[in-house]
């Protein structure tokens, strides 16, 4: 019961701050006009966009999340083909490619989203 009330006090607490800074005020910028106000002199002008600094590094990424997952499929196939039908190495060659299929769809997805976003605030 205790920590409810502390809880309970913490959410009021907050409510109220946001409340008196004028959250109303600063949640009706958008994104982008937020991005644009706290930009600075030294920061690139293509921040966001096709050209924009956050899609090349979310492509390098993804680029190097391929080759890694790449990489490992064929570990993983070598393994496999290396094991001789001995049970143990066999399963541990099947994760391996498992986990490499798995990581892969896990970064294309994870590049849907972010470009999903950028998008959105673009």
């Amino acid at each position: 019961m205790n920590k409810i009330i502390q809880k309970a006090s913490q959410v009021l607490t907050g409510a109220a701050t946001m409340a008196t800074l004028g959250a109303g005020k600063v949640m009706a910028y958008s994104v982008k006009e937020g991005i644009e106000t706290a930009k600075t002199s030294e920061m690139p002008n293509n921040l966001i966009g096709n050209g924009g600094v956050i899609n090349k590094i979310t492509s390098y990424i993804l680029y190097a999340l391929g080759i890694i997952s790449v990489i490992m499929l064929i570990v993983g196939g070598v393994k496999y083909a290396l094991s001789g039908g001995d049970s143990k190495a066999v399963t541990d060659a099947k994760n391996t490619i498992i986990y490499a299929l798995i990581g892969l769809a896990v970064a294309l997805l994870s590049y849907a989203i972010v470009s999903f976003v950028l998008g959105v605030v673009a």
